[in-house]
């Protein structure tokens, strides 16, 4: 389980496809503290370190995760979001983040705004995941609150430090993200439609 507080940004050294999987080689500040089969958040999704060099470290990700989320998109180069799991006695900064991205969205607009910035996100509504006024997501693992919720698009608001420590500065209207849609909300939903 996550909280959505980015711990660092990591930087995509390698890809390298195997099958229907892609292995990602990651180079992180985040290394000394990583063990093999630990659970990492990268934009979101949560992946398993399955291998350690001095520097990197390797994560799969299968044909599922590829098609549900924008990971497929990553090149060499690329930046991503890193958040190690929450410890059992940690503080909850953010809000209930599994690391299952249920759909990406697309970021249509992104402006500042008096010392903070403004982002205009759309997604897919006909998949049955919706936002609520004032409510949580994660955007590329990003604990944000919701406003302006209507279906199929929201808004949110960035403070100057997750903008500058997060991706949110290098992303660019048209660009894909992950959306991981509160938890709490989708069982609400759940039981209201009798499911």
């Amino acid at each position: 389980m996550f909280t959505g507080i980015i711990e660092s940004l990591g930087t995509v050294r390698r890809v390298t496809p195997e099958g229907n999987n892609v292995h990602f080689d990651i180079e992180s500040g985040l290394v000394p503290e990583l063990k093999i089969d630990q659970s990492l958040s990268h934009n979101g999704v949560c992946l398993t370190v399955v291998d350690l060099d001095k520097n990197t470290y390797r994560v799969t990700a299968i044909d599922e995760t590829l098609q549900k989320t924008n990971l497929g998109d990553l090149k060499v180069g690329h930046s991503v979001n890193l958040e190690r799991c929450m410890p059992a006695n940690g503080r909850f900064d953010g809000h209930i983040v599994q690391g299952h991205v249920d759909q990406t969205g697309i970021l249509r607009e992104i402006r500042a705004e008096e010392g903070s910035w403004i982002a205009d996100l759309e997604y897919d509504s006909s998949i049955g995941n919706l936002t609520v006024e004032k409510g949580s997501i994660c955007i590329n693992g990003i604990s944000l609150t919701c406003f302006h919720s209507k279906e199929g698009s929201f808004r949110v608001a960035i403070i100057p430090y997750t903008y500058e420590h997060t991706t949110f500065h290098l992303l660019s209207p048209g660009d894909r993200v992950n959306l991981e849609f509160d938890i709490i909300g989708k069982y609400m939903q759940r039981i209201l439609k009798g499911y």
